[in-house]
């Protein structure tokens, strides 16, 4: 089968053949992909920054779109035919989701929305659960003065749920993506571009989510003593002044995810997406790995693949 990944560990992503999957096994799915994210920590699976248990020659991604086409014993919930949005560590079999077919675990997967795009749908699951998990560990509801630090997907998606929780939600990014975050509920936008930019305000707040590199040290400075500070890009600095300061790392969450989806498909989340054939894959993965998508969520389309016949 057709996959992007790499032969080695550490080694160039590239276009592979692959042997299809084994046949799922107790609590296990295997899904005909459609459509696969890619994200600034896909370039971590093989090269030691993120252990998910890859097995070169392996598929990287972890989230996707696809098509259950075989159910392992024990799974009661999906039956072949069911169209799935999944996120999934550690990796069933070794190989992730950047390929024609892979195997996930039943308690990763949800039920994909039918009015919801594939697109968007392989889009969502790590920024949307991650964004979620974030804010559920600053106790976000509508009392919190909160600040999301970021203009990717996971802060722009943070920037809504927030919102939707009754939060009062600032954010600190970049002035060409002030317009957009205005419309998604923010009431101000810090030009965190600025050197110095946390001396720009005088606004105070209860909680922070850090979704830019670098810059949780200001942010914490903007923090009320006793305030929370949780980043998602494992810089959170050291407590200070009654502050509770932590990293936070992703986990799988099936049940959450049809909820998350659930809202994108009402129309409640939106990102920013742009489908890419496999071939552009590689190319693709570089630009977001080096921070240069735009806020743009890259995804992998799979349905002008021809099913593999393995």
């Amino acid at each position: 089968m057709i996959a992007l990944g790499v032969r080695t560990t550490n080694g160039d992503i590239e276009v592979l053949d692959l042997p299809t999957p084994r046949k799922p096994t107790s609590g296990e799915l295997l899904l005909q992909m459609t459509a696969a994210g890619i994200g600034p920590w896909d370039v971590l699976l093989h090269t030691g920054g993120w252990d998910v248990g890859l097995e070169p020659p392996a598929a990287l991604g972890v989230e996707g779109v696809g098509r259950v086409i075989a159910v392992g014993p024990g799974v009661e919930i999906f039956k072949i035919g069911d169209v799935v949005i999944v996120h999934d560590t550690p990796l069933a079999a070794g190989s992730g989701t950047w390929a024609e077919q892979v195997l996930v675990h039943a308690s990763s997967v949800a039920i994909c929305p039918p009015n919801l795009s594939h697109d968007l749908g392989a889009a969502l699951p790590v920024a949307a659960l991650t964004a979620r998990q974030a804010l559920d560990e600053l106790r976000t509801d509508s009392a919190t003065r909160l600040l999301v630090v970021g203009s990717g997907p996971t802060a722009v998606l943070a920037v809504q749920l927030a919102v939707q929780a009754g939060a009062s939600v600032v954010a600190a990014a970049s002035p060409r993506h002030a317009d957009r975050l205005r419309r998604l509920g923010a009431i101000d936008v810090i030009d965190s571009h600025m050197q110095g930019w946390a001396q720009t305000t005088e606004r105070r707040f209860d909680a922070v989510l850090v979704a830019a590199d670098g810059t949780a040290s200001e942010a914490m400075s903007l923090l009320e003593d006793g305030g929370r500070l949780c980043s998602i890009t494992s810089d959170a600095p050291e407590p200070a002044r009654g502050i509770t300061s932590n990293n936070l790392y992703i986990h799988p969450d099936g049940e959450e995810l049809g909820k998350l989806a659930a809202l994108a498909a009402a129309g409640k989340l939106s990102l920013e997406v742009s489908s890419v054939t496999i071939e552009q894959g590689s190319a693709t993965a570089a630009i977001v790995a080096a921070g240069r998508s735009g806020g743009v969520k890259f995804v992998i389309d799979f349905t002008g693949v021809a099913p593999s016949r393995d």
